[in-house]
């Protein structure tokens, strides 16, 4: 079945060049995300934290502790076969759905939203109907989104869906924050809505961070476009 890494690549072309993802895991082991440190408690995951012509020759800026974090928390590990299993039945990249679900609910199975987004994937009751298969829809998607194998065979089901008829991730995940409409209404285009962009951006980051570990050298073999701005 057709994997989505590349097309995924390509859209990382839309974001600054110079863009960073920091991050820290808290004590509750939620991750938390975002383009700057907000605060002391937060490390670099990806990108430069100082200016190329005021780096230290040799020295490596980048933090890799919460990558590190993905890679051994035990909330993780545990829905690794899980991710596998949807990326093998959809063709969506596991790494891609790790971002997800790191983004959305810091790998918390019983995260419900003040919107009504359930479980890992943060998934909507109507969204859960919509890709459900017929024997899942035998249980209420309240109740089926809390269950993690559901959760995520559902949300890669939907993701490969939006990626196929919006025809990049980058358009598909915001298909997939700000709804379909939104996006059709700006011409099938990355709308302009700050927490979208915000949202997308931090997911490709942690994508492409997460595909530079688990896959050095099919990503050292690609190489990105960058996009024209809107």
């Amino acid at each position: 079945m057709k994997r989505w890494s590349v097309l995924a690549l390509l859209a990382l072309g839309a974001l600054k060049a110079q863009a960073a993802l920091w991050g820290y895991v808290d004590g509750t082991g939620v991750a938390h995300f975002a383009t700057e440190a907000i605060d002391s408690r937060y490390s670099l995951v990806m990108g430069d934290a100082v200016p190329e012509a005021r780096r230290v020759p040799g020295k490596t800026d980048g933090a890799n502790g919460l990558l590190t974090w993905l890679e051994i928390a035990p909330e993780v590990k545990s829905v690794q076969y899980l991710l596998r299993e949807a990326a093998a039945k959809t063709g969506v990249d596991m790494e891609l759905l790790k971002a997800v679900i790191a983004v959305e609910s810091g790998f918390n199975a019983k995260a419900v939203s003040p919107r009504g987004a359930i479980g890992l994937m943060q998934l909507t009751p109507d969204a859960a109907d919509r890709y459900a298969t017929k024997a899942e829809t035998q249980r209420p998607a309240a109740e089926r989104l809390l269950d993690a194998r559901t959760n995520i065979l559902t949300g890669a089901r939907m993701l490969a869906d939006l990626t196929r008829r919006f025809g990049s991730i980058d358009i598909a995940l915001a298909a997939w924050n700000a709804g379909e409409g939104t996006v059709r209404r700006h011409g099938g285009a990355m709308p302009p809505i700050d927490e979208t962009r915000a949202h997308v951006h931090l997911v490709l980051e942690l994508y492409w961070a997460l595909l530079q570990r688990s896959l050095p050298s099919r990503a050292q073999a690609l190489r990105i476009h960058a996009a024209a701005e809107p």
